[in-house]
Parts: C-alpha cells; structure tokens; sequence
C-alpha cells in the first residue's frame, strides 16, 4: 500500500518493480515500506507478501535505483529487479500442455541469496529444501555449535563456555545486521533488535548457555515460519501453474509451438485432447467436453462447440478444437483471478487495521515494561541485579508482536485462496468480515435464481400474424445482451424469419425497448409500461394475467400506439436454487428475491423456491429496498453484474454471479463463478470460518504472551522459553490459519469438487 504522497517530481515518474524473497508477513512489508517511504523521490510504494513483489514510482534524479536495493538488501532480504512493475507472469506453468493431474512448478527460477541471510521459504520459491538455504545453513551450524558445547561440557568443562558464547555469536550476527539496518531507517522496535539486545544481555550476565540456544531456537522458529508462510504462497502460485506455458498456434496451414504469454488477440490456436486451453477464447471448430473445474470448481464438464466461449486453464477433454484468441495473457480469466485475489490479499480487514493499531504500542509497552523489570526491583527493594536483568532480557523477547500481527492476514489469505479454487471470490478482508455478519440474502430473478435462459412458451398476435410480432419484436431486441432480448431473438431465428434491426434503439431503463422500423414507432416491454402507450380490451388483461399465472414473463409489443402481441416467455429456477435457499435459512440468513418482473411472475417462481420476495421493482426501488434491509443486519446482494450495479453497490456485499466474465470478475466484491445458487452459502460459510480463526489466533498469541508475561516476571520461565512464546506462537497461528485451505474437503458434500477430489464439507465453527 502506498506510504507516501506523490509530489510534482514524482507524479509522473516511472513506475519500477522489484522481486523480494524472504518476506513472510506484514511486518516486512512495514520494514520494507517504512525504508523507503523516507526516500527522495520514491512515492505509491506498494509492496505484496503473496507475490513477493515491490513497486514503486521513482525519480532517479532524487534517489538512484541502487539505494533502494541497497536498503531493501540491507534489511535482509533478496532483491532483484524485474522487467515490469506487475509479475503476475511468475505464475506461469512449467508444464507444456499440461495434462489435468500434471503441475509445473512456476516461479522456480533461482534467485541470488542476501548476504544477510534472511531468506524464508527460500527452498519452495527456488526448488532448494530447507537446509540448502542460507537460513537452513545457519540452523545446521548453530545446532551443531550448540551440540559440541553441550558435549564438551562433560569432555571438556573449561572450553565449553567459549563454544556457547560462539555459537550465540555466530547465530546472532546476521540477526543484529538487519536490526541495525532496520533502526537506521526509522524502526528501533523489531524483532531482531529485542532478539540482539536480549542474546547480548545474556552474555554480559553470563548466561551464554541460554543465549545459545534462544539463538538457534529463533533460527528455527524463523525457517519455519517462512516454510508455512510458503503454504499459504504455494496455494495463489498453483492457479497460474494452470495455464500451459506454451501454445500450438495456427499459421497458413501450418502449427508451431509458440509461448502461451505470446499469444494475441485473433490468433487461432489449437487445442488437443487431453490439453490444458492456453488462453480465453471462442471455438472456431469442433465439439468437446471442457472440464472448467480449474478455473470455477465445478466438476462436471461441459460440452462446448462453435461460437462459444472457453477460459484459459481449463482442460480439453474429448476432442481437438480450433479456438480464436480473445484475450491476452495478462488480461484471462485466470490472471484476473489472481490478480484480483493477491489485491484482495492486501487490502486490510477492519480488524487487521485495529490489530496494526494495538502493536504499534504493545511493543514499545513491553520494552517500557521490560527496562522497569531490570531495573526497579534492584533499585527500590535490593534484589538480585543479575536476577531481574535476566528476567528483563527474557520480557524482550515477549515484545514482539509478529504472532499478532500475522494472525489476520495470515486466515484471510488462507480462506481467500480456499474460496478461489471453488469459484468464490470476495475481494478482501472487509468482504470476509462482512459476509460473516450477513444476514439477509437478496437475489435478482432473470440469470441469479433462474437460468438467465428463458425461452418464448407462446406468442399471442392482435391484428397481425405470430411471425410479424416475433419479425418486429427481433428487430428491436437484435444487438441486446439481455436474456429476454437473447430468447426472442433466437426463436425468431429458429422460425427462419428475415430479422433486420430497428433504429434508433434504445433501453427505457426498467420498462423496455424502443426504435423505429419503416417509419413505425416500436415498443417492446412490460405490460404495466406497455399501457402507457396503447389501450388494454378485458381480453387482454385476462391473456397477460393467465401468463404470469404460470409463471411466464410477459412483454407486450406496440406498434405506432397500437397493440401488436404478446410473448410469453419462461426462465426456469437453477437445479439448485432450491436447496441453495434451504441451506441459508439453515444458517439463519433471511434470504429474498427483488425482481423488476410483474407481481404474478415473482410469486411463482418464489413460491417454488420459498422465499419471500419483492416485483415490479425499478433499479432504484431495488436501491430503496436493500437499504430498508440494512436496517435488520448486513445485506449481501447477489445479481448479474449487469443490469443490477446500483444494487450491488448499495448491499454491504455485492456478489456477481457469473463464469469468469469480466463483469463477474470485476463489478461486484464478490463473484460466483460457478453460477451456483448453493455457493451463496459456501461463501457464507466459509466468511464465517475465517472469522473463527482470526479469533482463534488473536487469542492463541495474546494468550501467550499473557501467560509468558506473568511466568517470566515471576521467574518460572527463562530466555529459551521466552523465544518460543514469539516464535512458537508465530508458527502455530500460521499453520492454524492454513487450516483454511482445506475447508473444502470431507465427507459430506454440499457443493462440487473436482473429479477425484473429496466431497466440500462445512467443518464444525473453529
């Protein structure tokens, strides 16, 4: 996130972008940004934990690029800059068409060591196991260190403490450099200085035993949290791992591999069984199944043929197809997942913020204290000075809220990464927090709750023939994305009549369409605005209200002021929709459904699911009503992406429903991409089970310290205890808020998974 303000001589400055390895939580990003946020001319700073990447707007004449690596280097961590400020690409597969079970290690380039060492999770971004690294390096030779005085205490007693004392120095050395580094900058209170402090403190008193081993026990605590830092990574790396690297691509009769981030919009590729689709596209030729699970979770493939749409990452499974290029690399679906998610991934809950807040004093509260527990019980009462300074060091230790501040991102990005694999996107924290507190559910009808399909049932001519209203009702709607619009014009086409578009189209928002054809004035729409324009016999009031008895949608078509036809039209509820709105009520959400569609209409198709519901809604009725409903609770709103924007945007979540379509992906907090009315309550689930975690964590690290407080000014825990309560507690929040990435797994299936996959199961509330 950006630390400082852009000035004129940075406005326009370059934007430059760097690879980092070796952070692992949102205190590097601190350290990081608080570093460069003092620099001349370097403004919109931005640094992600999940990409490992750093960006900033820099003005060499004020601050030349080596001084920024120079600082971040010298807080200990590798740096190495990039072509371009955006690395979604480092996600790439290494696999040339990947078959389904077959995963490329992307990102496995190896990259230089920092002379300082501080390199987590250095073996999953580099191929390298843990004891390859330079971090991995230094455990090995502080155990081993530790182990040679342990022996030589009893082999040989009088070089024993200068092997202790050796091995605090060899472990503590690196450690003391980044904190040096990172209080020239602005930072005093870190983790490595508390650590340096204490392992110096220790040495002075003449506990060098000790010294040593809260030395090698910091080493470890720190490769394994990089190592359970790289989890959480490795889950954001494996989507892009789904786009094949390479591309068959067709030229003048003839294929050649070409690489996949390559590929430009109307180029034809070719896609053979059994291949992973290298780009978002549309079938040129050929019919086959597409298992599309990679990309939205569901498990069932689809069988697709010409014209129709395919996303990059999915598998081919039955028959070659020649697909046209209609994205580029940067711009497909699966990049736009990840990228959507790593922003979401940094974009700070409310309850991070706070967390954020509360460590920014804890940890100079804790040092206050710990100097206090040094120095006034020798001062006021005559204790020990040896005693209490000890006691003091071991406070130092405790200070460090990394445990804390880890505690929220940490499930977030977990539960972020879970959602995605299954088609559930929410777009940070805030989504999460809020998503949890949901208590009322509204739904549009047409494509939400229903399919999105519906199809002309029955035309009803006044003074002409059926295939006049349906030949001047297509005039109007051709060109339109609407369903309806889709479903008159296909049945038109279907009755092989010529179509030609009206003019001067244009949509009446909420009440329907307009244009001229031969000089004729032509409106298409509902029957409430139909009757603005031209009078209603009985008999066709009765025909309409018989329609949307059963269920139809009416539109009316009018003529130059004249009363042309009826066309029924019916959109069937989604397989699912009806379990889906049993399992929110099951959760105690309210759900509901706001439809702009006739009274009679909305009552059968809510009827049939069983909710309460809402018609002849206009979009800003539609407003109107959620913001009614805010007054019961939080309100997630799900629709279309399309014609309900004001309404997502007025809901405390809007979520898209939609497969991976740039409005799904982009318009809304949220997005469904499964188009499954049932993953309304897995999104609903699994907010709720972050949240359980986060408080989980907060109370597992303030727990400890707590505790480790109290025993450690009472003299019942030492230094090597001291360092675990920070450390140890840092990687048990880490790996319960990995918990998350298996939510989705078990017995007991209320959504799809992937072929071979265990069912998706609610765990029990953490």
């Amino acid at each position: 996130m950006p630390t400082s303000t852009k000035t004129p001589s940075t406005a326009t400055a370059p934007t430059v972008g760097w690879k980092v390895e070796g952070m692992d939580c949102a205190s590097c990003v601190g350290k990081i940004e608080t570093a460069l946020g003092r620099l001349p001319g370097v403004s919109d700073i931005r640094v992600s934990t999940v990409t490992e990447t750093l960006s900033a707007k820099v003005d060499e004449s004020q601050t030349p690029l080596a001084e920024i690596e120079q600082r971040v280097a010298a807080l200990g961590y590798t740096v190495a800059r990039t072509l371009t400020a955006v690395a979604v690409g480092d996600y790439s597969a290494k696999d040339d068409h990947a078959h389904a079970p077959e995963r490329g290690g992307a990102g496995d380039a190896p990259g230089s060591l920092s002379p300082h060492g501080h390199h987590h999770g250095e073996e999953e971004a580099s191929g390298k196991r843990w004891w390859e690294t330079a971090k991995g390096r230094l455990v090995i030779l502080s155990g081993a260190l530790l182990a040679l005085a342990f022996v030589s205490q009893y082999a040989i007693p009088s070089v024993s403490h200068w092997v202790y004392i050796g091995a605090t120095v060899i472990g503590v050395l690196p450690v003391a450099r980044r904190a040096l580094a990172a209080a020239r900058v602005g930072m005093p209170f870190t983790i490595e200085m508390l650590m340096t402090i204490a392992a110096a403190g220790a040495l002075v008193i003449g506990a060098a035993e000790e010294a040593a081993l809260v030395v090698f026990l910091f080493a470890v605590g720190e490769v394994l949290e990089g190592v359970a830092a790289n989890r959480a990574r490795a889950s954001i790396r494996a989507l892009g791992e789904l786009v094949p690297k390479t591309a068959i691509l067709e030229e003048e009769n003839s294929t050649r591999d070409v690489p996949a981030t390559q590929l430009r919009i109307g180029q034809t590729v070719l896609v053979r069984p059994g291949d992973r689709i290298p780009t978002d596209g549309a079938i040129l030729s050929g019919t086959s199944g597409i298992d599309e699970s990679p990309v939205t979770g569901e498990s069932v493939p689809r069988t697709k043929g010409v014209g129709q749409p395919v996303f990059a990452g999915s598998i081919n499974r039955e028959a070659a197809l020649r697909v046209r290029v209609e994205k580029g690399a940067e711009d497909n679906t699966i990049a736009r997942i990840i990228r959507l998610v790593e922003e979401a991934q940094e974009a700070r809950a409310p309850t991070e913020r706070f967390i954020d807040r509360f460590s920014r004093w804890y940890m100079p509260a804790v040092v206050g204290l710990a100097v206090l527990v040094a120095v006034v019980p020798p001062l006021a009462f005559h204790a020990d000075w040896w005693t209490w300074v000890y006691r003091g060091l071991a406070l130092l230790l405790i200070g460090c809220p990394c445990a804390l501040v880890i505690s929220v991102p940490a499930s977030i990005a977990s539960a972020l990464s879970a959602g995605a694999r299954q088609g559930l996107l929410m777009k940070g924290g805030v989504v999460i927090e809020t998503a949890a507190k949901t208590k009322v559910v509204a739904f549009d009808k047409t494509g939400t709750l229903t399919r999105g399909e519906p199809q002309v049932t029955e035309v009803v001519p006044f003074g002409g023939s059926e295939a006049q209203v349906l030949a001047l009702a297509a005039a109007v709607e051709t060109g339109s994305n609407h369903p309806l619009a889709i479903g008159i014009v296909d049945r038109a086409k279907a009755s092989g009549l010529d179509i030609r578009a009206a003019d001067e189209v244009k949509a009446v928002a909420g009440q329907g369409m307009t244009g001229r054809l031969d000089g004729q004035d032509l409106f298409l729409g509902a029957p409430r605005f139909a009757r603005d324009r031209t009078e209603f016999s009985p008999d066709v009031l009765s025909r309409v209200e018989r329609l949307e008895a059963e269920g139809k949608t009416v539109t009316v078509l009018v003529v130059s002021g004249r009363l042309m036809g009826l066309i029924g039209l019916r959109d069937e509820p989604r397989e699912d929709a009806k379990a889906g709105i049993a399992e929110l009520k099951a959760l105690g959400v309210r759900p509901m459904m706001l439809t702009g569609d006739n009274g009679r209409t909305g009552a059968a198709i809510a009827v049939s699911l069983g909710l309460e519901h809402q018609a002849e809604l206009m979009p800003d009725d539609k407003v109107s009503t959620i913001k009614a409903l805010r007054r019961e609770g939080a309100v997630m709103m799900i629709g279309d992406g399309i014609n309900d924007a004001p309404a997502l945007a007025a809901a405390d979540v809007g979520v898209a429903m939609g497969s991976g379509t740039d409005v799904a992906l982009e318009t809304a907090d949220g997005a469904l991409l499964r188009s499954r009315v049932r993953d309304v309550a897995q999104m609903i689930r699994l907010a709720r089970a972050a949240m359980a975690n986060i408080r989980q964590n907060i109370a597992i690290s303030l727990g400890l310290k707590a505790a480790f407080l109290v025993t450690t000014v009472l003299g019942v825990t030492g230094l090597w205890i001291a360092i675990l309560a920070d450390t140890g507690a840092t990687v048990i929040v880490t790996a319960n808020a990995l918990r998350l990435l298996g939510f989705f797994r078990g017995p007991g299936s209320t959504g799809g998974t992937r072929p071979g996959a265990p069912a998706i199961t609610q765990p029990a509330p953490a």
